[in-house]
């Protein structure tokens, strides 16, 4: 048998039910992809279907403020993909007259789709011929074919992809991508994987050759990044101090208390004096994300209220009362403190 009728037999047999799964709605298909970038399916799984029901077509996600997007969005991380799948909802409506891209070269035009997205889309909904590389198929092909080539270099990303094209099956290519996207996700894991129970064990190179512990092979390795947040919860015990970031940074366009960042080893006293009012630390944390460390210190003060609104004009700040606060996108750590979770 083939790696094509293999790995389709296996994924046929294994595959898991999964609720964008049995259906090529583009739509829902392109929201599945999003969602579970950068995200586990356990948890991005109640994450699609809450946007599913809220948002049943694209219209609907187009027609929503971005405010409402991105607080459904709440505790999945990297914002810029809801933004971006706000944006392209908005084109898509707007533009194409809420018809979905169909090809993978128009699905590439959409903000936030990569080659993978466009891919899985173009090939899931429209059965085109078109491979789908994440790293889970680069895991694969690595380990299947002995490929020792660098998977975070552009020469190695073209050669992948032609070699994917010249194996991916014609007739299912948007299973062949699943499958070999699954057998990735349940087999061929990244440490320990179950080569026993792996349908292609018995032409598989690097099993043949034991180098499966080498490979796949990503050299580049990520900067990151050391940050000290400062957010200072400033209430009337009413009302609280919350400021949009609009910048392009770390929860763009998400709510937090008013916040100062820090250098390394600097004190924040000397701003917190400026303040004009009695700052308690209250708890302290790391929060990491993919290419930042950031240390989060929380400060707490009560001030009346006409000093509450003095200071809401200083820090360019808004007033919003404990109840308002569902209706805010947070980021996770703003989210946590205020629930009391440390």
């Amino acid at each position: 048998m083939t790696f094509n009728s293999l790995i389709l037999y296996w994924f046929d047999e294994n595959r898991r039910n999964l609720p964008w799964r049995n259906q090529n709605d583009p739509y829902k298909i392109w929201l599945s992809e999003i969602i579970l970038q950068q995200t586990r399916v356990a948890q991005g799984t109640d994450y699609y279907l809450r946007f599913v029901e809220t948002f049943p077509t694209v219209q609907n996600l187009a027609e929503a403020s971005e405010q409402e997007v991105l607080r459904l969005w709440q505790g999945l991380g990297y914002y810029s993909r809801a933004r971006n799948l706000h944006f392209s909802a908005q084109y898509i409506h707007h533009e194409l007259n809420d018809t979905f891209p169909s090809d993978f070269e128009s699905l590439l035009k959409l903000k936030g789709v990569g080659e993978y997205t466009a891919a899985a889309i173009a090939s899931i909904s429209f059965n085109q011929a078109v491979p789908a590389l994440d790293g889970n198929a680069f895991r694969v092909y690595s380990r299947y074919f002995d490929i020792h080539m660098d998977t975070s270099s552009s020469k190695t990303k073209k050669y992948f992809f032609s070699l994917g094209k010249e194996i991916i099956d014609k007739s299912r290519p948007g299973d062949f991508n699943q499958a070999v996207m699954e057998l990735g996700a349940l087999i061929c894991l990244p440490q320990n994987p179950n080569c026993a129970e792996c349908p292609l064990n018995e032409s598989c190179e690097a099993l043949k050759n034991n180098t499966i512990h080498l490979l796949p092979i990503k050299s580049q390795k990520t900067k990151v990044r050391n940050r000290t947040f400062n957010f200072l919860e400033i209430s009337d015990s009413t009302h609280y101090l919350m400021i949009k970031r609009t910048e392009k940074d770390v929860w763009q366009n998400l709510f937090t208390f008013p916040l100062i960042e820090t250098a390394k080893d600097q004190s924040v006293e000397n701003e917190l004096n400026l303040l004009d009012a009695e700052f308690e630390k209250v708890y302290q944390e790391v929060h990491l994300l993919s290419h930042q460390k950031l240390t989060n210190v929380f400060w707490r003060t009560r001030v009346d209220t006409p000093r509450l609104k003095e200071l809401a004009q200083e820090l360019k700040a808004t007033l919003y009362a404990e109840e308002e606060f569902d209706s805010l996108p947070l980021p996770r750590p703003i989210e946590k403190f205020l629930r009391k979770e440390y």
